[in-house]
């Protein structure tokens, strides 16, 4: 199923509106793992330079309950976060976030001793993940961020369109139930 299945757009204004689309899908993506924690999610995180990406996931990790500080992974490749799942059933898994930005080579990841992290129940949140080229899982859903360059120019900085794809299955599940709950709480 390499293809995606559906997609979702939202225009984020500002700052607040980006966390608030982030902390809604963090509400989702935590009660989907409660129902399947054993699952374990790629969700890659796609935008240029200064796109928002590293904002976003800190938005969504924090939404999951950490209280922590949520650092750029840019120099460590990759930073673990366990988050405490409340539910009916309280569990724990771990999001590992990665920024491949400052990759040499492909493989650099895996050689890293990362590609453990993309079996365990949990998800991988992937900045930069076309630096690995073909060597990643599939995704089951792009985020991509882009900067909104024809508003005025105090907005410019913290304007963003952010679209969601589903690649898989689970992918499309949880781009369905955020579309949902978006609609039910903008009634």
């Amino acid at each position: 199923m390499a293809s995606a299945l559906s997609t979702f757009s939202q225009h984020c204004r500002q700052e607040a509106d980006t966390a608030a689309l982030a902390q809604g899908f963090a509400h989702i993506l935590t009660q989907h793992l409660l129902a399947h924690p054993n699952q374990h999610l790629n969700l890659a995180l796609e935008g240029d330079l200064g796109a928002g990406k590293t904002t976003f996931a800190r938005y969504l990790i924090q939404g999951m309950g950490y209280s922590g500080r949520v650092k750029s992974p840019t120099y460590t490749l990759c930073e673990p976060y366990p988050l405490p799942l409340v539910g009916n059933l309280a569990t724990e898994i771990t999001a590992y976030h990665f920024d491949l930005f400052r990759m040499r080579t492909p493989h650099e990841w895996q050689e890293a001793g990362f590609a453990e992290h993309f079996d365990q129940p949990g998800f991988c949140l992937i900045e930069w993940p076309e630096k690995a080229e073909d060597t990643l899982p599939l995704m089951d859903m792009q985020i991509s961020l882009s900067s909104d360059g024809d508003i005025e120019a105090e907005n410019a900085a913290t304007s963003r369109d952010l679209t969601f794809t589903a690649h898989t299955l689970a992918g499309n599940t949880l781009l369905t139930q955020l579309v949902t709950f978006l609609q039910t709480i903008a009634q």
